[in-house]
């Protein structure tokens, strides 16, 4: 199978997704993309960066505390691991919450919008993917988990 079609048919193409791109582990070259789905170098160099990031003593990573930017939206990141990277879109008026909330914990409930990204690292190559606000974010963590696992498995 193409990567093309892994993008269109295993991600895009299952509903969970609705956009996707497969970028080689070093983030700078791009094996596929759904259309109209630019993931800008700068913004791959965060992945990039995030994945390399060992974390804290407590083993918290900066991407944590500072969010991810995927095609020109900011995201505040929910899980940051050696694989994945799950993040939910920070909403534009989140300037106005951060006065009306008493607490970080308010901040991030009140910000967030309901659709999301799923990044998942193989050996070989990253998976960025994104769900709209009517995606269900654990089918498509799974969807994005699955594939990946695939890849692993055949040397990907």
């Amino acid at each position: 199978m193409s990567w093309q079609a892994y993008v269109d048919q295993s991600l895009v193409g299952t509903g969970n997704l609705d956009k996707a791109a497969i970028f080689n582990s070093d983030g700078n070259s791009v094996w596929a993309t759904s259309s109209g789905f630019t993931v800008a170098p700068n913004e791959m160099q965060e992945v990039v960066n995030a994945y390399r990031d060992k974390g804290d003593a407590n083993g918290v990573k900066r991407v944590q505390s500072s969010g991810l930017h995927v095609a020109g939206e900011r995201f505040v990141v929910l899980k940051a691991d050696e694989r994945s990277l799950y993040g939910k879109k920070v909403r534009n008026s989140a300037n106005q919450l951060w006065h009306q909330c008493r607490t970080k914990e308010q901040y991030l409930t009140a910000s967030q919008g309901k659709e999301g990204i799923v990044i998942v690292k193989t050996t070989q190559a990253i998976l960025v993917t994104h769900y709209p606000e009517t995606g269900q974010p654990g089918v498509a963590a799974n969807t994005v988990e699955q594939l990946a696992d695939y890849l692993i498995s055949v040397g990907y």
